[in-house]
């Protein structure tokens, strides 16, 4: 396997805002995630928005993850500690690997870039499903760019290629 992989291969991305009130015109969040992929040379293969139901987040996510068109999931809301925050309940169940250092670290930058304490409320997580890596994040503007550009970007075409590399022939 060449190297090059790694920095040739386009990522295609599927981004899915869960919101009981956002619409495509004020998902300021999921706009964010398509913007600083495409800024990076990523393909966003596909966006969506759902309400805050588990079943409705579980079926988008699950429906993408059959898809060849898509190599990254990023969900952006239903975080929280709210009664409405499923999105974690409904996407971890989906991994077969969970990459618990993406949620530790996302916690640790966000307190200590001004977030401070209330880091601590954050459930952002990403795993592995099949050859499929998935982020959930925050809704939040500020979330958002802080795990697209700290964490995410600078590691997705190293994830990715870790997760295809079987299906690339050997040199």
């Amino acid at each position: 396997m060449s190297e090059s992989f790694k920095h040739e291969k386009q990522i295609r991305l599927a981004v899915l805002t869960v919101s009981d009130t956002r619409t495509e015109e004020t998902d300021l969040g999921g706009k964010l995630v398509r913007k600083l992929a495409e800024e990076k040379g990523l393909h966003v293969a596909a966006y969506g928005i759902v309400p805050d139901d588990a079943q409705r987040i579980r079926q988008a996510v699950e429906d993408w993850l059959q898809e060849e068109k898509v190599d990254v999931i990023v969900t952006t809301g239903g975080t929280g500690i709210a009664k409405r925050d499923v999105t974690l309940e409904a996407v971890s169940p989906l991994f077969e690997k969970q990459l618990d250092g993406f949620g530790e670290l996302f916690r640790y930058v966000s307190f200590s870039e001004d977030v401070g304490t209330k880091a601590l409320l954050s459930r952002a997580a990403a795993g592995v499903a099949g050859d499929k890596a998935i982020f959930v994040l925050p809704g939040s503007r500020g979330a958002v760019k802080l795990a697209m550009t700290r964490l995410v970007l600078p590691e997705i075409r190293h994830i990715v290629f870790e997760l295809t590399k079987h299906h690339q022939p050997r040199e």
